[in-house]
């Protein structure tokens, strides 16, 4: 439940959206809900929850609930499909994001005389400029280099002697079996990493780790949210860490809309208390995750939810089966001889569902009884027999961006 500054922050805020926002007078109209109805942090379940469907038909600019002159940027999500979301800041918001940014350096013990590679997208893409953005508050020094271009990246991480590296965990891997494969560990001068942008595995963790040499923080957030910096993992490793003077999180059942208790998984729903350009309220992240009670043993006050599990929207159904792809990285974790990268690929034949389930190892021999073992771990942990295929180590495709898992042929 909100507490006493929180629910403050959020009547200033409701009363802001009541007066200006379009998009939620249309909304709250529809369901029959006055300001008078929100007295007290309980009535917050009156809202009704938006998504991403009511974002998409909000474009291009109707979440905007400021004067148009009061907007100096807009930021679009990073999906392929679909009428894109475009979201509208404040200088304000700016600052804001700028600051949670900051602590989340902070927070991974990253310093003004670092320097930082930014790996991440620029441009209507949140990542890029987000992270830098922080470093620049913090005062260290950012070097921008975007995606892709892996020897250049390469070059300036040696020549430049970054410290800190900030990537999606699909490049971090790319850059790390690269810095393996061309024996550059003692040419460069890492200590740090801040991942983001895609649920990754403690499998793929401890391979960026421990390849490269650094420590590793994991960071999350959303274009709808900010961007990258609302939350990251600190020393502890027992969570993420979100900055809830400035942001709300419930967690609820994806399938019922009630929340849930804390500790217990469900999907972050989450409200801004701040936000001017383009609030959100009770907003559907479809990440599934959960809250994590009680206090971090690093000594921060700040609350803490877990690691993304995956999407509502990422869940497979297989033989009348769901299956999310953490539960695919449980799996492999368990077993020696796998490393973190896999690939599923589903196909329909014969009025069945067929699933074959591709890993990478560095196993040369003993095959056959690997392919064994993943496939009799697999029926134990998650209920079904799937085809397993072992490959050798670089066999899979590797991204600059996100790493695509699942591959399902049956509606194509």
């Amino acid at each position: 439940m909100m507490n006493p500054q929180q629910f403050a922050d959020f009547s200033t805020l409701l009363d802001h959206v009541f007066q200006h926002s379009e998009f939620y007078q249309n909304k709250f109209r529809a369901v029959g809900l006055e300001r008078g109805d929100i007295r007290t942090p309980e009535d917050l379940q009156k809202i009704p929850f938006s998504d991403k469907g009511d974002l998409r038909n909000a474009y291009p600019l109707k979440l905007m609930s400021v004067p148009e002159n009061q907007i100096v940027r807009i930021h679009s999500s990073s999906g392929t499909t679909g009428t894109p979301v475009i979201i509208p800041y404040t200088r304000g918001d700016i600052q804001a994001w700028a600051i949670m940014f900051e602590r989340c350096y902070q927070m991974a013990g990253v310093t003004n005389l670092d320097r930082i590679q930014i790996t991440p997208g620029y441009g209507l893409w949140t990542a890029g400029i987000g992270f830098q953005a922080g470093a620049e508050r913090l005062g260290a020094m950012a070097v921008p280099m975007g995606p892709g271009n892996t020897e250049k990246q390469l070059q300036m991480m040696i020549d430049l002697k970054t410290t800190v590296l900030t990537a999606t965990s699909s490049y971090a891997l790319l850059l790390t079996e690269e810095v393996q494969r061309r024996g550059l560990l003692d040419k460069i001068h890492l200590r740090k990493g801040i991942i983001g942008s895609e649920r990754w595995g403690d499998k793929m963790w401890n391979t960026i780790q421990d390849g490269l040499g650094i420590q590793l923080y994991d960071i999350y957030g959303l274009t709808e949210i900010y961007g990258p910096g609302i939350s990251v993992s600190c020393d502890a490793k027992e969570g993420l860490h979100y900055w809830d003077d400035y942001l709300y999180f419930e967690v609820i059942d994806p399938e019922t809309g009630a929340n849930v208790p804390e500790g217990q998984l469900g999907e972050l729903v989450i409200t801004t208390l701040r936000k001017e350009g383009a609030p959100l309220l009770r907003y559907r992240t479809h990440d599934l995750t959960r809250l994590i009670p009680g206090k971090c043993p690093c000594g921060c006050a700040y609350p803490r939810h877990d690691r993304v599990l995956g999407r509502t929207d990422d869940m497979t159904k297989v033989k009348g089966v769901n299956i999310f792809p953490g539960q695919i990285d449980q799996v492999l974790k368990g077993i020696d001889g796998c490393t973190s990268e896999y690939q599923v690929v589903i196909d329909h034949a014969d009025g069945r569902d067929h699933m074959l389930l591709r890993f990478e190892t560095k196993q040369t021999s003993c095959l056959d009884e690997l392919e064994a073992l993943v496939q009799r771990t697999f029926k134990t942990r998650i209920g079904i027999t799937v085809g397993t295929e072992a490959l050798a180590v670089g066999s899979l495709p590797r991204s600059e961006k996100k790493s695509t898992r699942i591959i399902d042929n049956r509606f194509h």
